[in-house]
């Protein structure tokens, strides 16, 4: 083991960490809303964040099939697919919502959670069905553009391709944008209202209804942006593909304080660096025992630590007061 192999990746795994940590947060802005105004787990998350990625590769490839998606400036595909896939996944959040949970929403909190976990299981073949009908096929590769590829060296051991630079940015706009609303706005101080008591809030004159479909609503459009930037990111979607991203989003959502929206920030970072630093030290450290595909170990081991030790999370979730 060489001791100046282990510093000089230093540079890159952090990097690496804090890019897979902002993707792994995005997902989680998702779960976090919606636990904060309803302390229900959407576990259909993971579905409505693959969903993004799939209208994404749709559009790229339908511009790459007509011939013009060379000759489109790159940021404006990017608005595009962004735009697209975080209005499909906020509609069919807002639909899960009104269809699946609402009913149930005064039910024992298992039927909802087994409910969400219904939800996902069908939407995950009802992807399937229709891209085998579509394409004959449901493992879609994102086309590339040579320009959103393009890498930036930093140092002469550190480089960053322009598309993990776009994830950094995403991730840090959304958290600035959601921290608008959620405090900044009438419709934030509904949320959390609604969040603190809904009996009240309603008595306040709050329409219960629409401010938990506006909480749906807002944390699939933060899935659908990150299933875009997951394609673009890692290449390949399957309706598969939001599984283990989702369950480890889950993670770094308990792991921040779930409900808390900078601690889902948190909690992705953490997360996505223990697993980068897992992924690219722990074969070297062992000898070659244990590889990078250990590194899974670490996400749910930190879950179980975390769950046992610390349940309210690193950043704490705020406890409510009842009358």
């Amino acid at each position: 083991m060489d001791p100046e192999l282990l510093i000089g990746m230093l540079p890159q795994v952090l990097l690496d960490g804090v890019i897979l940590g902002f993707m792994y947060a995005l997902i989680a802005l998702g779960y976090t809303m919606v636990y904060g105004v309803l302390e229900f787990i959407n576990f259909a998350h993971s579905e409505i964040f693959i969903l993004g990625a799939f209208v994404g590769v749709e559009i790229l490839l339908g511009l790459q099939g007509a011939g013009v998606l060379a000759g489109l400036p790159w940021p404006l595909v990017l608005i595009l697919v962004l735009g697209a896939g975080m209005a499909a996944s906020a509609a069919l959040a807002v639909t899960v919502e009104r269809v699946a949970y609402r009913p149930l929403r005064n039910a024992p909190r298992l039927i909802p959670l087994i409910s969400a976990i219904g939800v996902s299981f069908f939407l995950q073949d009802l992807i399937r069905l229709v891209e085998s009908f579509w394409r004959n096929a449901f493992n879609l590769v994102y086309p590339t553009i040579e320009a959103r590829d393009h890498r930036i060296e930093l140092t002469r051991t550190l480089d960053v391709s322009v598309k993990s630079l776009v994830v950094i940015v995403a991730a840090l706009g959304m958290l600035g944008v959601l921290h608008v609303i959620v405090n900044r706005t009438k419709v934030g101080t509904a949320m959390r209202a609604v969040a603190e008591d809904q009996v009240a809030a309603s008595l306040m004159g709050v329409h219960i209804n629409r401010i938990i479909s506006l909480t749906f609503l807002i944390g699939g459009a933060m899935g659908g942006a990150a299933g875009v930037l997951f394609g673009i990111q890692y290449g390949l979607v399957n309706p598969y593909s939001g599984f283990i991203p989702g369950i480890k989003a889950f993670t770094a959502a308990v792991l921040g304080g779930i409900g808390n929206i900078p601690g889902a920030m948190a909690g992705g970072l953490v997360l996505g660096l223990l697993e980068a630093f897992a992924a690219s030290y722990l074969s070297l450290l062992t000898g070659g025992n244990f590889g990078a595909e250990y590194k899974d170990i670490f996400a749910f081991s930190v879950l179980i630590l975390i769950l046992i030790f610390r349940p309210r999370g690193l950043l704490g979730e705020v406890v409510r007061e009842r009358a």
